[in-house]
């Protein structure tokens, strides 16, 4: 990718990925143009060898946060500098390699035709995907479409995503939570309550195990807590907009028949 955008950047959040993170930066750069990395406090040495790759790339910039804060901080950390930029969309994609470097084109290319919405990834998956992960997910999938009235939502908790900045940012400053794990799924669900369409796109992906330099910091017990206190929450601001929700899909509706 040789002509950087002016709009759309690449945001990889990164804690303490191991060596697999420097093949996913690689893939992203083969992609696209400018690929920032937010260092979430890693103490793996993977910083180190970001800057070092980020001295001898134009096209690559790497952020650090002083300790570990969690993704959805790692994100905001990012979506603050872009926004100060100019830069009006971020796409989002994880640092373990899982996601389709090869479709970020695609992903771009529909944000910029649509840039009004969200384009959300919808995970295909392979034999190496967790059966646990890929049916706990559909209780989330679930969740976050009652909770949207069915807006769309593809998939709730992929992370290869395109976001547009301005309403994300005022949706996060204005509360404390997405600050971690919470943040892929609170975050589609509350930019629908803020009017920002879901588009489902399609994409691979790829499970790695540890001796093929995975790395997952996925805890059961304390993620699937984490998820359901969120739920809460967003059941609750469900109920107390219900009445807007329901305005808002009869006016689609009617959109819709002219």
């Amino acid at each position: 990718m040789n002509n950087p955008s002016s709009s759309h950047l690449v945001l990889i959040p990164s804690y303490n990925p191991g060596p697999k993170v420097l093949d996913t930066v690689r893939a992203a750069r083969a992609q696209w143009q400018p690929v920032w990395v937010v260092v979430d406090g890693s103490t793996d040495g993977s910083e180190q060898a970001l800057r070092e790759m980020a001295r001898q790339d134009a096209g690559l910039r790497v952020l650090a946060l002083p300790e570990n804060s969690g993704k959805g901080a790692a994100v905001l950390f990012g979506l603050d500098q872009a926004q100060s930029e100019g830069f009006s969309h971020v796409l989002c994609m994880d640092a373990d390699g899982q996601h389709p470097a090869d479709h970020i084109p695609d992903f771009m290319t529909c944000s910029r035709d649509a840039p009004d919405a969200m384009v959300l990834g919808v995970p295909v998956f392979d034999a190496s995907a967790p059966s646990l992960r890929v049916k706990g997910r559909k209780i989330s999938n679930w969740w976050a479409n009652l909770e949207t009235l069915g807006m769309g939502i593809g998939d709730s908790l992929f992370g290869f995503r395109v976001y547009p900045i301005a309403p994300l940012r005022r949706i996060m400053r204005r509360q404390r939570w997405m600050r971690r794990f919470d943040f892929d799924p609170e975050a589609v669900v509350r930019l629908c309550w803020a009017g920002v369409r879901p588009i489902n796109l399609s994409a691979p992906v790829k499970y790695f195990q540890p001796g093929e330099g995975g790395v997952s910091h996925f805890n059961y017990w304390r993620d699937n807590r984490l998820l359901t206190w969120m739920h809460i929450r967003l059941m609750t601001g469900f109920v107390l907009r219900l009445p807007l929700l329901l305005w808002q899909r009869r006016a689609m509706a009617s959109g819709g028949k002219r």
